[in-house]
Formats: structure tokens, sequence, C-alpha cells
């Protein structure tokens, strides 16, 4: 997908199709040609995912004691990672752009820092302003060290009335987008328990309706999801609300979670409908990055997390 409203990474791997793709360009005789279309076909249909989806995850699960943040960008990369998302603003630009140089793992984007305790729905006005400013800060950090994203909480149902609180936050974010447009780094909204645009006491029955208005009221193809699939579980289905989202979302972020157990599990774990999620993915042809957000660690852990998404995205 090459529409405005949905910016591709910036990094994209040398897949196995790709390589198929590439070689029958290469083949003499018609009939490995042939050979090598039906595979390609075969491996789109079973696994339609494959070379679509590239894996990041967040800085803080990568755990390495007395390590750089070089040796934080490799050990993510040998662990199977194509990315990795930053806290912005607060890195040290010139220590990221040489973890990046020395590691060949790329920043997809970033988590933009202190959005749960600095919010833009603050009944406080000045709250409001360093918000904004801490957003506007994350956007050109993120920009600096060749990020495309900026994840963001926008506040708390604490804060007040759905409708108050969704006037201030969309008031104070939308002076952020004429910024987010020139850098071109988008405005990624996570949906979260922050009791916004859903009811937290509700039940398992709620749609994405309310994160849809939220979303095309800033009316601007450089505001839109980093939807994580874990988090509404609980209270709707993952597959239907992708599907009502569509091209709004522009990333993924990803947890297991159990309705059973009424808990947060690894990726895979509980009784999230993967399948769903998968065959919804397809429906609406996400092409992008699928951030993992789970418990980290060092090499093994994070082996088993990219492992896990290889498994339930059909990315190996």
């Amino acid at each position: 997908m090459t529409s405005p409203d949905k910016p591709l990474p910036s990094y994209s791997p040398f897949s196995r199709r790709q390589f198929l793709r590439r070689s029958t360009a290469a083949v003499i005789t018609a009939g490995v040609s042939t050979s090598v279309g039906r595979i390609m076909a075969e491996d789109t249909l079973s696994n339609p995912l494959k070379g679509r989806i590239f894996k990041t995850l967040k800085i803080g699960m990568v755990r390495l004691k007395d390590a750089s943040l070089t040796d934080r960008f490799k050990l993510a990369r040998k662990a199977g990672f194509q990315g990795i998302e930053l806290s912005c603003p607060g890195t040290d630009v010139g220590e990221v752009k040489k973890a990046i140089a020395d590691s060949g793992l790329i920043v997809d984007g970033s988590v933009c820092a202190a959005h749960w305790q600095v919010r833009h729905t603050d009944p406080d006005r000045t709250v409001r302003v360093k918000a904004l400013e801490i957003l506007k800060a994350a956007l050109r950090e993120t920009k600096a060290v060749g990020g495309h994203s900026v994840l963001l909480v926008v506040g708390h149902g604490k804060d007040g009335p759905e409708d108050e609180i969704w006037k201030r936050s969309m008031e104070n974010i939308n002076k952020a987008v004429p910024l987010a447009a020139e850098l071109g780094v988008a405005i990624v909204i996570e949906n979260v328990w922050n009791e916004f645009c859903y009811d937290h006491q509700g039940d398992a029955n709620q749609t994405a309706d309310k994160f849809v208005r939220y979303v095309d009221e800033f009316n601007s193809p450089w505001v839109g999801m980093q939807f994580d699939i874990g988090n509404h579980w609980k209270y709707g289905s993952m597959g239907d609300w992708i599907r009502t989202l569509g091209k709004r979302i522009i990333k993924l972020d990803v947890k297991g979670f159990s309705r059973t157990e009424n808990k947060f599990m690894k990726i895979g774990q509980g009784d999230l409908d993967f399948a769903d999620v998968r065959k919804a993915l397809t429906e609406i042809n996400y092409h992008g990055w699928l951030a993992a957000e789970v418990k980290g660690g060092g090499l093994e852990r994070l082996l088993e997390v990219s492992a896990n998404l290889d498994r339930e995205f059909g990315l190996a």
C-alpha cells in the first residue's frame, strides 16, 4: 500500500519471496520458471502476512547487564528483530546513530516519554502545554534517528467527562500535527486501559467505533493508530476491531491476554483469537511494523518472543 495514509516502513527485509521473484528473472527454462512461480504462490497462500509484517520491539525489553546501546541493538537483531522503538525525547541521538551503524538495526519509531504522567487530557492548561512540548520534541528526536512514528497515549478518563477530555486532547495534539507532517513522522495513538473511547467496566462486545471517530476527527494522514492487539481483547473482538479501524492502523503492538484468567500473557498464550487477527490483517491489506510489548530479557527470552511472533503471524 503506497497511499499517504499508510506510510511504509523505510526498511524492507530481503524476504524469501523477494529472492524467488528476483531469481525467476535469471531462470532460463520455462519449466523451472513455472516451478518457482508455483512455490511463490503457495507461500503467499499459506503465509499471507509473510514479507508484509516487520518485527520490532521496545528498547526496554532488551536487557543486557552493563551493555552499551550498540550491544543492545546487536542483541535485538541477533534475536530476529528488524527494528527497535526508543523512548523519546531523552535519547542521545549521536549514540543511537552509532548503534544503528554498528548493528545494522534501524529505529522504526518511538514511544512518547511521560505521556501517562504529562497528559493531553489534563484539566490544567500548563500541563497540556508541557505535554505538547514533549510530543513535539519526541517527533523531532525520532526524525533525527530515522524513525517514522511516535506512539502516544492521549490521556486518561480520570481527567474528566469523555466529551471534555476528547476536546482537550484533540485541540492539544492538533497543534503538533503540522510538525508531524513536516517531519514525515506519524503520531500513532495506542489503545490502552486509560478509560477513554471504551467502557472500562463493560463487557467483551464493544467495538472500535469511538476510536474511528477520534482518529478521523484529526482529518490527517499523519495521525493514526498503533493498534495494540492484546490490550482490548477483554473488551471486544480484535479481528473485528482491526477490520473497523482499517487504514487507520499505521503500526501494531501485540501481547497475549486471557479473558478466562483476566491477565496479560506471553504472545500466543491465553485465549486471544490470533487466527482471526491474521485473517483481519490480510483483509485490510496491512503492511507495516509489528511491535512486541511483553516482558523482555536477554537473548534466550528475546529469541522466544521473536519465535512467538513468527508462529502467531505466520512470519517464519
